[in-house]
């Protein structure tokens, strides 16, 4: 996962106490951590005959490379909230927490006495962060990462999205709540709650798609010849020669003859970029990219 800059830890002093599992929770609160304020993490005890490794958080069964990679700052403890001794310690933390982060439905927050209007009253300039699959009445409803962008029309085929988009874009819509929220204690000494649901960061994400930008045919969905990915000798080559500057050098390098940003629309254009990228490797596309300032990036098979 890419580190912030080296930048003032703008989070000194802010404690934040996480009940969140899987991954947009610990995703966000590692970028917290990285931001300066102190994070503590509380799982569930680990389940009984489980591997060496594995944690009460399902992720570290997942993959404890990535477990590992979301934690470190972290304080971890193993409390189990259903009892009587993790009630107790839970409120003990929650007495000295400016942030609570949570990924419970709405009904286990009720249960755990962790609902908004539980919480206020006793803890008036604590904030909660609540993240959810869906807004409102639909976060009891079952969902995952992949079903979120399936909704978004952000899954196209039979092929799984590279990445967890709305898990991710959820971590960072959290990152923004915290944020929002240690910004509206100062200015009003109250706690506030936000809600940040999955299903929302996908549609965020999918803005693009719904404006009309990444469409089959449009410039950037596939109908401009310099943006686009094709074969070359030995792998690929992802062109983002968009800008009529960034056009025209790249139709110099192909040797075509440049007439007006109209061009790079027609097929012919993307015919001969085709077959220019087809004759030459990975390398010499780089070094031709770096000479005569191109973007792309190429791939190896």
């Amino acid at each position: 996962m890419a580190t912030l800059a080296r930048t003032p830890p703008a989070l000194k002093g802010v404690h934040i106490l996480s009940l969140s599992l899987n991954l947009p929770g610990p995703a966000a609160l590692l970028r917290l951590r990285q931001m300066g304020a102190s994070c503590v993490k509380f799982e569930p005890p680990t389940p009984a005959n489980a591997p060496s490794g594995v944690t009460g958080d399902p992720m570290s069964a997942y993959s404890r490379a990535a477990y590992d990679a979301l934690h470190p700052g972290i304080r971890i403890k193993a409390v189990d909230l259903k009892s009587g001794a993790g009630q107790k310690t839970l409120r003990r933390e929650l007495a000295k927490t400016d942030v609570l982060l949570t990924s419970f439905r709405p009904s286990a927050l009720r249960k755990l006495g962790l609902d908004w209007p539980s919480l206020r009253p006793t803890y008036p300039a604590l904030s909660l962060v609540a993240i959810v699959g869906a807004p409102g009445p639909d976060a009891e409803s079952p969902g995952h990462d992949l079903t979120y962008l399936a909704e978004n029309d952000l899954v196209t085929g039979l092929d799984l999205p590279a990445t967890l988009y709305a898990d991710m874009g959820g971590a960072l819509m959290a990152v923004e709540a915290v944020l929002q929220a240690v910004l509206l204690r100062k200015q009003t000494g109250q706690g506030h709650r936000f809600e940040v649901a999955l299903s929302q960061a996908a549609a965020h994400l999918a803005l693009p798609r719904n404006w009309g930008l990444t469409l089959p045919g449009t410039p950037i969905g596939g109908g401009h010849a310099g943006y686009q990915l094709y074969p070359c000798l030995d792998g690929r080559v992802a062109l983002a020669a968009l800008e009529p500057h960034f056009a025209k050098s790249l139709c110099a390098v192909a040797g075509l003859a440049w007439t007006t940003p109209a061009m790079m629309m027609e097929p012919a254009t993307r015919q001969a970029i085709a077959g220019f990228m087809a004759k030459r490797s990975c390398r010499e596309l780089e070094e031709l990219a770096l000479k005569h300032d191109i973007p792309l990036h190429t791939l190896a098979n």
